[in-house]
């Protein structure tokens, strides 16, 4: 038994190594998770259901890590009697705006997509597409009409909104989406990154709290320190991505994240076709 709670522990904090390295870079951390889940056999060893639910629970260390790594942003929204620029009631209308057409597309699409499209085959497809939108966008790129977060209209909120949709697609990518569709909307690429990390916050917040009270009757007491571990490793590893990830785009394009999903992609198809 000992040994089986080594294992568990273990586990849980790989796979928090995994959502908090892959959660804001355009790789996707959902196809990423669906993936080690399946290969590391986590899910047989705790039950599905626990699996699911942890898999939810560790996003929750990735975004705190974006608020932290920000504090002056976040700081900002709460400022509410100052609206220029990304701050205030503005700011907070803008990722509300960006967060309505994916939040309004999980509610009805929800079980269709769970159901149908996690799974390493569609995730292979869902990165394999991914990848070849941001070679795409970095070979044809658009032309740069917005830089900086205080620059961004709603107009620009809407569009990174709808381009997120593409990310109830496994392997698609939250991230990807709204950063490649920001870049193709107008955004500056650095811009449309950082934009892409504020979006997250309250999508995936709803999100995840949503699922968690869905299924936390499926948890006990003795859950709590492999759930932990999760949580402490996807902060710590989020918080490292978003810093590295920023400092990367500042010399080099998206253009590496697209070979490496390509990747990824033929070995999941791999895997998935090997059974």
């Amino acid at each position: 038994m000992l040994n089986n709670w080594r294992t568990i522990l273990v586990l849980a904090a790989v796979l928090g190594v995994v959502e908090g390295l892959t959660e804001y870079i355009p790789v996707s951390s959902t196809g990423h998770l669906i993936l080690a889940v399946d290969l590391l056999g986590f899910d047989a060893l705790v039950g599905s259901g626990k699996a699911k639910t942890f898999e939810i629970f560790i996003q929750l260390g990735a975004i705190l890590a974006v608020v932290t790594a920000y504090p002056h942003r976040f700081g900002g929204l709460l400022r509410l009697s100052d609206n220029s620029g990304f701050t205030g009631w503005r700011g907070i209308g803008l990722l509300l705006l960006t967060s309505l057409p994916g939040g309004l597309l999980g509610v009805f699409a929800r079980g269709t997509i769970k159901a149908y499209l996690f799974q390493p085959l569609t995730v292979a497809a869902g990165l394999a597409a991914g990848a070849l939108w941001i070679l795409a966008a970095e070979r044809w790129p658009s032309r740069v009409r917005r830089t900086g977060l205080d620059a961004i209209r709603w107009q620009d909120a809407l569009a990174v909104g709808l381009f997120q949709c593409l990310a109830l697609w496994p392997g698609m990518s939250r991230s990807s989406s709204t950063i490649v569709g920001g870049m193709i909307w107008g955004l500056e690429r650095k811009t449309a990154a950082e934009y892409s990390f504020f979006a997250a916050v309250p999508l995936l917040s709803a999100a995840a709290l949503y699922d968690l009270y869905r299924s936390w009757s499926l948890l006990s007491a003795a859950d709590l320190p492999w759930f932990a571990a999760g949580f402490v490793v996807s902060y710590f590893f989020a918080w490292l991505s978003v810093r590295f990830f920023i400092h990367f785009l500042s010399r080099h394009t998206l253009a590496p994240f697209g070979w490496y999903r390509l990747a990824v992609a033929a070995a999941a198809l791999l895997w998935a076709l090997g059974g």
